[in-house]
């Protein structure tokens, strides 16, 4: 029986080792940490379930193969419900847009901004629905290893115009300033700026309309923990709390790894679902191969940090929906701000996430769980020392949710803690503490993103947010059925 190891069991490394498991591939996953979910940890505290992220599932179908693999349904694992709203838009003004796919309702939200964009969203949705058949449905599994199969993509991208950003695209069919924003801030949640990522993200609107927005009932978690227990139903392996240290090679070939505790096991391959860059620098340090691809990701663009603030608070919050995006007073300076200049600004836009609206079991009777996302400078970009400034911005954060939404926030706290930059660098490896990896944009996209398949190492492969398609749930697991593909073509 060929043997394969996953460094790493974020969405990507768990989906990898479904598919390669219920292929007949003996397959052992080695996670740093001791818990599985790689940026889907979680921690209880006082009584409350705090998820770290991800929290918007989408596209359940890509999830439900997983499973389907191997006869199995993953109703026996995890239990989904549907979000509605999807996510409740706000503007300081008070202005507020319920964001669905409830048609009749999201043309009613239209028509309170700008009754004369209804016909531009009509055609909106007509462009999302090509580039999500082009850029998803055709592209979004597919490997993309040499330069010919960018150019049997080229007249996809060229009649959607893939070269502008989305915002851009978005501003062509709509007028109303807030309904821009409500059409184009989706890309933040996979790294990218609304201003410079690929139109192509514009498939997220028609991925989100066709398939819903999810929660997993008890937290991102437990579709965490469904798809560890189908993993080991099948005769996966599982070794937590043990770092991989190295990816040894011998010649071109990848032979095995060696982890922090000196365990040492062969493998006919090896796929990563650690940081690329950790990856190639560190776990790689050793060969020519692995030094030369770090030095020319240096090079390349990576996505912005995160500041996230957990809170568990005393009172039921009815009125507060499960997803909720606080806007700003600027939309285009304060993207300039975290993608270009490297500003921590004074204004922010906020994701806030209420669970327990939809799943009161994550908080104890009578309380809340929130959890309140700032996408802020990587530490190439914004080199301070966050153990200083991470109370400051956390109070600044709550400050803006009282004023905005829970006028005695302070009082009705019961545990609160953030996550920083500096929190992404140690705990996850991630470079220069970035959320998403490397920024979503056109000339970082499908064959110049990192490849599934290394190019040197042929037994060596890589899965999720740092190769193709991308950061996302449904973009890791895209990752994972492209790098599945090849490996068992490869393998068996």
């Amino acid at each position: 029986m060929k043997k394969a190891a996953v460094i790493g069991s974020g969405f990507g490394g768990l989906a990898l080792a479904i598919r390669l498991q219920s292929a007949g591939i003996a397959t052992t996953v080695i996670e740093s940490r001791d818990k599985p979910g790689g940026r889907a940890y979680f921690w209880e505290k006082d009584g409350f379930t705090f998820d770290a992220g991800p929290t918007v599932i989408t596209d359940p179908p890509c999830l439900e193969e997983l499973w389907a693999l191997t006869g199995h349904h993953i109703s026996e694992d995890v239990d989904l419900v549907p979000v509605m709203p999807f996510y409740r838009l706000n503007w300081p003004d008070g202005t507020n847009f319920d964001y669905s796919n409830d048609e009749a309702s999201l043309r009613a939200e239209i028509a309170k901004l700008n009754p004369e964009d209804i016909a531009g969203y009509d055609r909106f949705l007509e462009y999302s629905a090509g580039v999500h058949d082009e850029g998803y449905l055709k592209l979004g599994h597919k490997a993309f290893l040499d330069f010919a199969s960018m150019i049997k993509a080229a007249p996809a991208l060229m009649k959607y115009q893939a070269w502008r950003s989305v915002y851009s695209i978005v501003s062509s069919f709509v007028k109303n300033e807030k309904l821009r924003e409500a059409l184009s801030f989706h890309t933040l949640l996979v790294g990218g700026n609304p201003m410079k990522t690929s139109s192509i993200y514009a498939l997220i609107h028609k991925l989100e309309k066709d398939g819903g927005v999810w929660f997993a009932k008890g937290g991102t978690n437990k579709l965490i923990a469904g798809m560890v227990k189908h993993f080991e139903r099948i005769g996966g392996t599982l070794r937590l709390n043990d770092p991989v240290t190295e990816i040894e090679t011998m010649g071109d070939k990848v032979t095995g790894v060696v982890t922090k505790s000196g365990w040492r096991e062969s493998f006919d391959a090896v796929a990563s679902n650690a940081d690329i860059m950790h990856s190639y620098r560190d776990l790689l340090g050793k060969s020519g191969r692995g030094k030369r691809a770090a030095a020319s990701l240096k090079r390349k663009k990576f996505s912005p940090s995160l500041f996230v603030a957990h809170f568990g608070i005393k009172g039921d919050w009815p009125g507060i929906p499960h997803h909720m995006i606080l806007f700003g007073p600027r939309y285009k300076g304060l993207l300039d701000d975290i993608y270009d200049h490297g500003v921590l600004a004074k204004d922010f836009s906020l994701y806030l996430h209420h669970p327990t609206v939809t799943d009161p079991s994550m908080a104890p009777p009578g309380h809340s769980t929130f959890y309140v996302l700032s996408p802020v400078p990587h530490q190439g970009k914004l080199p301070i020392d966050w153990k200083e400034m991470g109370p400051i911005y956390e109070k600044r954060i709550l400050d803006e949710i009282g004023h905005r939404l829970i006028p005695d926030i302070h009082e009705r706290i019961v545990t609160s803690f953030h996550y920083t930059p500096q929190d992404f660098s140690t705990d996850l490896n991630a470079h220069l503490g970035s959320a998403f990896s490397l920024e979503p944009l056109l000339t970082q996209s499908a064959f110049f993103r990192t490849h599934n398949r290394d190019d040197a190492i042929p037994n060596l492969y890589f899965v999720g947010a740092g190769t193709h398609p991308g950061a996302g749930i449904p973009g890791v697991v895209g990752s994972a059925k492209a790098t599945a593909t090849l490996m068992l073509e490869d393998m068996l």
